[in-house]
């Protein structure tokens, strides 16, 4: 990072909002990341669902390590002028996401699935026992 840090609006951030411009912010710090978009772990739309916003709360729910914290440096271009109210509501229906990022996110629906598999392997492993405990059973007799 620089002696001398670019000091940005929320609504400056939020105008960086697509594919091509893409800008988070974490913790007060502004990251462009629209190169790392392709390179994200968890896929594009990951960043892009928090386009032009303050992803803080997403970044730190999902516990990121250290590393994914230093990589953070690369992408650094500036703060969020902490004079400036943060938006508490989006008024432009073109940069409000299409869907609520935080009751339908891919982590959500993980967990829905990563049930279901669990469940599965469950129901899968419990009844192979079964068939394995019958048919030891049956064959001593």
């Amino acid at each position: 990072m620089g002696m001398e840090s670019k000091m940005f609006s929320y609504s400056e951030v939020s105008a960086h909002n697509s594919s091509e411009d893409c800008w988070i912010i974490i913790n007060s710090k502004v990251y462009n990341v629209t190169s790392f978009l392709n390179d994200h772990p968890g896929g594009d739309d990951v960043l892009l669902g928090q386009a032009g916003k303050d992803a803080s709360e997403e970044f730190e729910d999902v516990g990121h390590g250290s590393a994914a914290r230093l990589m953070l440096d690369e992408f650094y271009v500036g703060e969020v002028d902490p004079a400036l109210n943060r938006p508490t509501t989006t008024t432009n229906t073109a940069l409000a996401p299409a869907i609520d990022i935080k009751h339908n996110s891919p982590k959500s629906n993980n967990k829905f699935l990563y049930f279901l598999l669990a469940l599965t392997v469950i129901v899968f492993g419990v009844g192979i026992s079964f068939f394995n405990f019958s048919s030891s059973t049956y064959s001593q007799t």
